[in-house]
């Protein structure tokens, strides 16, 4: 049994996972209700929440002194809010000691990439290897409040990611045009309420969608163009047009989702398409990404999309055979390889290797590139001479 710990933001959950028959239970503490009058997030806050509840949470779950039957803590490492992750990591090495069990830290965006999948394990945990190596390759698209990222997992079981946001994510795109427009947090499901009502034609917003060669998400612009459409409107006006400006301003963001999912189906050849992240509860977005798959579509639960516990418990299992699941080391995206076709891996590289001076091959793989910055050291015993003071000269002098 796998006692699996989730504390990346704003909720505090645990969960009891057996890889023989699923899940046996979840306790979830959310924080919606305190941060709401601030708009958002705040860490401080959502961290002293963590603190208070997890002890509550674990009582909930009918573990005390005697750990049971749990032979395993899973524990979310990031990427996530760091007072919250700092918390959550704590109480789960506490636990690890007091009983003496292994303590495995989870990326949780790899939780995300295979929570469709629990259905699947749900239906049978005993064939689920076999099930599961027949659905890939996998293509999968993760919209959440901080990440947007198109991935592929191949036939070794691999995660390579294809295309990824390059400034705001999707679920982030859609919370900021929510306050733009003056809706209480969370945005995102209000801006879907009224969109339902409303004609996503009426009002016409940027869909910054990629060429076929570049693999990128962007969402700066959906964003100036609605703030500056509401600058020219009344408040009488806009609250006439709210339902028509929240379905024009949905459609934008999932239209970019979408297209650029269709180029790489188009691109390669796939056995399953999977949506996966909180952002994955739009009914929209839902429908549309079960439009586009011409392969077996899988989508995570609604219970299973924004409490990532249960997929960080489902994630670190042997049975999908993904040792890197294992690795404790608190790396946004760790083990996950970027795809050497994205325009901004190979400009970041040419980048840095222009200003550390070094030869193409030191710096051919994007992660070896990571951090390279030329820096200016004081060696022993030589001083840096201080910059020489420019003259000016002027015509008629000397």
């Amino acid at each position: 049994m796998i006692l699996a710990i989730e504390s990346s933001c704003d909720e505090s959950a645990l969960a009891r996972f057996d890889p023989a028959s699923g899940m046996a239970g979840e306790w979830v503490h959310s924080q919606i209700d305190l941060h709401k009058e601030y708009g958002g997030v705040v860490p401080d806050l959502a961290s002293r929440e963590h603190l208070k509840n997890f002890f509550p949470l674990l009582e909930a779950a009918g573990i005390g002194a005697d750990r049971g039957e749990i032979s395993q803590i899973a524990v979310t490492n990031g990427p996530g809010l760091a007072g919250c992750l700092a918390l959550g990591i704590a109480f789960a090495r506490s636990l690890g000691l007091a009983w003496n069990l292994p303590v495995v830290g989870v990326n949780h965006l790899r939780g995300h990439a295979y929570s469709p999948f629990i259905g699947l394990h749900r239906e049978s945990p005993e064939e689920f290897t076999k099930a599961f190596s027949g659905l890939l390759p996998h293509l999968g698209l993760i919209v959440s409040g901080g990440n947007t990222i198109l991935f592929e997992i191949n036939v070794d079981k691999r995660l390579i990611v294809l295309a990824e946001t390059v400034d705001d994510a999707a679920g982030e795109a859609l919370d900021k045009g929510a306050k733009l427009l003056g809706l209480p947090y969370p945005g995102g499901p209000q801006v879907e309420r009224l969109a339902a009502d409303g004609d996503p034609k009426t009002y016409d917003f940027p869909k910054a969608i990629a060429p076929r060669n570049e693999r990128r998400f962007s969402f700066s612009g959906l964003k100036t163009s609605l703030r500056y459409r509401l600058e020219k409107m009344s408040d009488t006006e806009l609250a006439a047009a709210m339902p028509d400006i929240c379905a024009g301003y949905q459609g934008a963001v999932i239209d970019q989702l979408l297209g650029k999912t269709k180029h790489l189906i188009q691109a390669g050849s796939y056995s399953s398409l999977g949506l996966s992240g909180g952002v994955s509860n739009n009914r929209a977005l839902r429908a549309a990404m079960e439009r586009l798959a011409a392969q077996r579509f899988f989508v995570t639960r609604s219970k299973e999309k924004t409490h990532e516990k249960k997929v960080v418990d489902f994630c670190v299992k042997d049975r999908l055979g993904d040792a890197h699941s294992l690795l404790p080391l608190p790396l946004p995206l760790h083990c996950i390889r970027h795809h050497p076709a994205q325009p901004h891996v190979q400009q970041r590289a040419a980048r840095l290797r222009r200003k550390a001076r070094l030869p193409r091959e030191a710096v051919a793989d994007h992660q070896q590139c990571r951090g390279l910055r030329p820096r200016r050291r004081r060696e022993e015993g030589v001083r840096l001479a201080a910059p020489r003071p420019r003259r000016l000269k002027h015509e008629g002098c000397g």
